[in-house]
């Protein structure tokens, strides 16, 4: 489906991102609605890096270095319990969210020409947007309605690279964490 929000993004655009299919019996009819990246064909999802390298910088070794750093982070469970806003923006609150940071602060420290964001915030705050670019008292409605829908869980077992083909954005890799230490009882 061609989105409203194309003009947003540019082809060949990239993001690095952790799906979220938990969410969307929650949260995805508010998504597509009122998010233009929903329309655009991304899932719900924190961004672990947004906007990435331009895809004609993508390489193998660009992969392969994505794939080890990515190798390099455990996987873990998030939680979301809460809402939170920015301007004109409602979003769900990943708990804890050390670990995105982590996944973010470890791609940006390595692509110092790819900031978060691009550069535009001073922190960055992980979050699942639901809504962007409404007024107070939808945000307000909205917001009650989600409360009672929440707790939503989900396991973080890898990050995806999504690149905009001008029309949708599309699932390009997905780079796996590596898995959590099981213990082993004694016998």
């Amino acid at each position: 489906m061609a989105a409203d929000g194309v003009g947003r993004y540019r082809a060949g655009e990239t993001a690095l991102i952790v799906k979220v299919p938990e969410a969307e019996p929650v949260v995805g009819g508010w998504r597509e609605r009122f998010d233009v990246s929903a329309q655009a064909g991304v899932p719900a999802h924190v961004s672990v890096l947004y906007p990435f390298l331009n895809q004609d910088r993508i390489d193998d070794q660009v992969l392969g270095v994505l794939g080890e750093l990515f190798g390099s982070h455990r996987a873990f469970d998030l939680r979301f319990w809460r809402c939170g806003r920015f301007p004109g923006v409602l979003y769900l609150a990943p708990e804890p969210d050390e670990q995105i940071r982590a996944l973010t602060l470890a791609v940006a420290d390595r692509w110092p020409e790819a900031p978060p964001y691009g550069g535009r915030f001073a922190e960055v705050v992980p979050h699942l947007t639901v809504v962007d670019g409404q007024e107070p008292s939808v945000l307000d409605a909205l917001e009650a309605e989600l409360a009672s829908r929440l707790p939503v869980a989900t396991h973080v077992s890898s990050v995806q690279l999504l690149v905009f083909d001008g029309i949708v954005w599309r699932e390009q890799e997905d780079f796996a964490l590596r898995a959590p230490r099981v213990s082993v009882p004694r016998t």
